[in-house]
């Protein structure tokens, strides 16, 4: 009986029992057999796990030897990282601990995105300017966005905290999500233990200098990227230069929106431990692409400075490097083989493109060399991590990057799982 199991199993495997080089089919019965004994058939192995992409601790590389010298710039610290490579080009002090000002506004946003992303409210839900969030405004100094018990939407809110920075909007917004500021404040701090962050905890959503509040440059880049990367479409709110509001007009206190056009945002931030701050993001064609770089400088002497310092790092990131497409989304880099599986190879790639940042005019050094866990064993998921791309520029290793199966593999029948258990216990 095991006999004929296992020829069932070998016609779909694609193979044949007498490809076993001449076993006598009592080895095949016993091996068979023990495979049964083994858990092979079951489905309950142990799958392939996600490999450690090799990334800095919120998700991008660190700057490997090698990396073009940033121009000075003016900033206690500052962090500049380029989104399409998923590299950190540049740092300076990145994990020193500040208070993150109106630079927590940035996780406000993340929730009310992912808010609206889940139904729970629409850009046009109408709310209202409670007393609570009249007084954030009051007490920080900031420009009011309407008067108490006026009502104003989701959109408005939003873009009253982007484009001014109004602290009352950040309350309202939090709110209207939330139920209250206190709930809204314990999802932030779930949000950034979602994200991995180790430094940052949250006590108000406007960025209120109070007790306990606190922040790194590094950490509030990776909000910044989460922001972009999760919910893209939230770059009109920010890029806009001014915002109108009863027919009066107000300027954006991010000054770059006034001087770069390819720069969309994001927030401003001043506060006496602080100094002057800002995350910021541009956006430039490269290649018949675009390159989008995310930077956080702490510790300017004015808002001029904030502005001048800032741009001059996201120049320098552009001009500096080449960037090089190694892979296009979705492209196959390999095809792995896998066992217990419905098909017997998948393909390895990303759904981004694989691109690369390399000093100016070393994009011929570039080398590449693929890792991959073996044996791969299905179920696979696709975009489940199941090897790593390693770029290197000469002898100098410069980045790794995970690979992901491009299509799910789920797992064989019965038959083929025995097949494949006998396969690797042979092996």
């Amino acid at each position: 009986m095991i006999s004929r199991l296992l020829r069932r199993s070998s016609d779909r495997a694609g193979l044949s029992v007498s490809g076993l080089s001449g076993w006598p089919r009592a080895w095949c019965v016993g091996l068979a057999a023990l495979a049964l004994c083994w858990g092979g058939l079951s489905g309950g192995h142990a799958q392939a796990q996600s490999l450690s992409p090799s990334l800095g601790a919120v998700g991008f590389s660190e700057p490997p030897p090698g990396m073009p010298m940033p121009p000075e710039i003016a900033a206690r610290g500052f962090i500049l990282q380029d989104l399409s490579s998923q590299q950190t080009l540049a740092l300076r002090q990145p994990d020193q601990a500040v208070p993150p000002a109106s630079l927590t506004k940035l996780m406000t946003a993340y929730l009310v995105c992912q808010a609206v992303a889940a139904g729970k409210l629409t850009w046009e839900t109408s709310l209202p300017m409670s007393e609570r969030a009249s007084r954030a405004a009051v007490v920080s100094g900031a420009r009011a966005l309407v008067a108490p018990g006026a009502r104003l939407t989701v959109a408005e809110l939003l873009r009253g905290m982007a484009v001014l920075g109004a602290n009352d909007a950040a309350v309202a917004l939090a709110e209207g999500v939330a139920g209250s500021v206190d709930d809204f404040v314990a999802r932030m701090n779930r949000q950034a233990q979602v994200f991995g962050l180790k430094a940052t905890q949250f006590r108000n959503p406007d960025g209120l200098a109070v007790s306990g509040q606190t922040s790194t440059p590094r950490e509030l880049a990776w909000i910044a990227v989460r922001l972009l990367t999760d919910y893209p479409q939230v770059i009109e709110h920010y890029r806009q230069s001014s915002l109108t509001l009863n027919r009066v007009t107000q300027l954006s206190t991010n000054l770059l929106l006034l001087r770069d056009p390819s720069v969309d945002g994001l927030q401003v931030a001043h506060a006496d431990r602080l100094g002057h701050a800002m995350a910021a993001t541009s956006r430039r064609p490269v290649g018949g692409s675009e390159r989008r770089l995310v930077a956080v400088v702490v510790g300017t002497a004015s808002a001029q400075a904030r502005a001048t310092e800032t741009q001059k790092l996201l120049n320098w990131g552009y001009s500096a490097f080449d960037v090089v497409r190694l892979f296009a989304a979705g492209q196959a880099v390999s095809a792995a083989p896998v066992w217990k599986g419905s098909a017997r190879t998948v393909p390895l790639g990303r759904t981004q493109p694989i691109l690369v940042a390399v000093p100016r005019g070393q994009a011929a050094l570039i080398r590449t060399t693929l890792t991959r866990q073996d044996p791969l064993l299905a179920p696979l998921a696709q975009g489940q991590a199941v090897g790593e791309l390693r770029i290197s520029l000469g002898t100098q290793p410069w980045q790794t990057l995970p690979l992901q199966a491009l299509e799910a593999v789920p797992s064989a029948g019965w038959l083929g799982r025995t097949w494949d258990a006998i396969r690797l216990g042979i092996q």
